[in-house]
């Protein structure tokens, strides 16, 4: 499959996802989508992310926009992280890394002097069309959720 391009329709797909659901991204046709890629369930850095995803999600909302959590980890792992943090979006499973390298996040990475192979934090705004608008690579998470937003407003 392809990779994901900026102003391209992404790709249908179709992973499982915390409430027992499959989604697909067609579900979200008609609203703007954003999808942000993290390393792990319960670590420091993505639970502050989701927390600010959280925190911003009624903003979003307001601009017609779904918000998707993704990682490689299991369902069984998302649901736990999901209601520990009473997250108000799905998290979907890509065990499989079939949408993690459409959109390239796949990267060699260096944890505590070693080389591991994991999800390089990164987010994605599409359109109500399903057109790719903008990404961010290598996220830092401080005011991040508030970049994206301001990205979302401009799309109206």
């Amino acid at each position: 499959m392809k990779q994901v391009e900026i102003g391209k329709k992404v790709p249908n797909f179709k992973l499982s996802a915390t409430g027992g659901k499959e989604v697909k991204l067609s579900d979200f046709e008609g609203s703007k989508i954003v999808i942000y890629f993290y390393p792990r369930d319960n670590t420091p850095g993505c639970i502050q992310e989701g927390k600010d995803f959280k925190g911003r999600a009624r903003s979003f909302a307001n601009h017609n926009v779904k918000i998707i959590g993704l990682s490689r980890d299991s369902i069984n792992s998302h649901q736990k992280f999901k209601d520990k943090y009473k997250f108000p979006f799905d998290l979907l499973s890509d065990s499989g890394e079939k949408v993690c390298k459409l959109f390239n996040v796949i990267k060699i990475k260096n944890m505590y002097g070693k080389k591991v192979r994991g999800i390089e934090r990164s987010t994605f705004l599409l359109d109500e069309k399903g057109l790719l608008r903008q990404e961010w690579r290598k996220v830092r998470i401080q005011d991040h959720v508030n970049e994206v937003l301001e990205a979302v407003k401009a799309l109206d």
